[in-house]
């Protein structure tokens, strides 16, 4: 068994390696959809779009699910104060995520215009309005989020729904929605051929021009934004009590990460590069590599955020001695284990079935495909 401050740093691994997988795997889900309705001009065209994804989409939000269950378990604190907090932005994600799965289901039943429209444009804002607010939600963590905790640890929101879609945070859900729609175009790239593809090809170039740009920016506004550090000692192995310590912002305190672990600056690289040369790739009509590069640049986006914020999660702009950190806001070091031996059995069975998955329906989708499969294909 691992000692308790050991586990707590792989729990802040393994939830960044879900959250990750989630924006890669579901992420090209969603992208797909955002892209939808400007890369199918006809039905047949949106119906090939709607296949690319179709026979995956339920598989992938095992990671959503998986990534939202992790932060419930682990780090429970996180998940009160977040859920609270951020709960109309929650609600407004679960209202998109609504569309989805009736998008997919009801949309083809039935042969009429209005009807399949209708849909296209529910599996969109389901596809769209998820990455654009969870950016957002990270752009708010990097500024502190007006909580407070009482004695009983017991947290109250201050802060309200409007405020949350302040200048910055609205940039980085930019730069979350472009990064989305890259992954999403890279993947739709790969699986279509003809006209579909190039249009596909042009909005993934496009969004991973975003990507780079906005990412950029948001990196140098960073740096003037106020970050937390904490002053008082810390003893990993302690039990959790997140009021037990002394928290000071600091202009810049968000960069100093970078200074005491230099190697850290191979995310943000990596971020940019692999934005890069997704649409390098793209252009080459390379792809599946673009499709890697893409999910490389994701790993190096939500990677700079995670180490940016190290061992904040969670910082408090009205309470920063309340800041919910990797150290005070986890679970009890049983569960903590418990957790660990599960998630190494589990996470490769999913793994290797998705791998299966994907290996039995891979190939190019055609409008000749859809409608030889009329009557199955979505």
């Amino acid at each position: 068994m691992f000692d308790y401050s050991t586990l707590k740093i792989i729990w802040w691994l393994l939830v960044g390696v879900l959250l990750v997988g989630f924006a890669i795997m579901d992420g090209h889900d969603m992208g797909v959809g955002t892209l939808l309705p400007f890369v199918g001009r006809s039905d047949l065209e949106r119906r090939v779009v709607i296949n690319t994804v179709g026979p995956h989409w339920d598989g992938n939000q095992v990671w959503f699910i998986t990534g939202g269950g992790a932060i419930f378990a682990a780090w429970p604190l996180v998940y009160a104060t977040a859920f609270s907090g951020f709960y109309w932005a929650m609600l407004v994600v679960l209202w998109a995520l609504f569309f989805r799965p009736v998008g997919f289901d009801y949309r083809s039943k039935i042969h009429n215009a209005t009807w399949r429209s209708t849909w296209d444009w529910g599996l969109f804002v389901g596809g769209a309005v998820p990455p654009l607010i969870f950016g957002v939600a990270f752009g708010n963590l990097l500024q502190g989020v007006p909580f407070q905790l009482d004695v009983y640890l017991v947290s109250t929101y201050t802060g309200s729904f409007w405020q949350l879609l302040n200048p910055f945070a609205l940039l980085t859900g930019v730069v979350s929605s472009a990064m989305i729609t890259m992954q999403g175009g890279s993947y739709l790239a790969h699986r279509t051929e003809g006209v579909i593809q190039a249009r596909a090809i042009k909005g993934a170039i496009g969004a991973a021009g975003v990507v780079v740009v906005a990412f950029v920016a948001a990196g140098f506004w960073l740096q003037a934004i106020d970050g937390y550090r904490i002053t008082s000692v810390i003893n990993p192995s302690d039990l959790p009590d997140p009021m037990a310590k002394t928290v000071v912002r600091e202009a810049g305190a968000w960069m100093a990460n970078y200074g005491r672990q230099p190697l850290i600056w191979a995310l943000p690289v990596l971020g940019v590069l692999g934005a890069v040369m997704a649409a390098l790739l793209l252009a080459m009509r390379k792809a599946l590599s673009a499709f890697v590069a893409s999910s490389l640049a994701v790993v190096g986006v939500i990677g700079t955020a995670g180490a940016s914020m190290f061992p904040f999660v969670m910082p408090s702009s009205s309470m920063p001695s309340a800041s919910l950190t990797v150290w005070d806001s986890v679970s009890s070091h049983m569960t903590l284990g418990i957790m660990f031996w599960a998630t190494m059995v589990f996470m490769p069975l999913i793994v290797v079935y998705t791998s299966w998955a994907y290996s039995v329906m891979r190939g190019k989708v055609t409008a000749a495909h859809v409608l030889e499969q009329d009557h199955v294909a979505y």
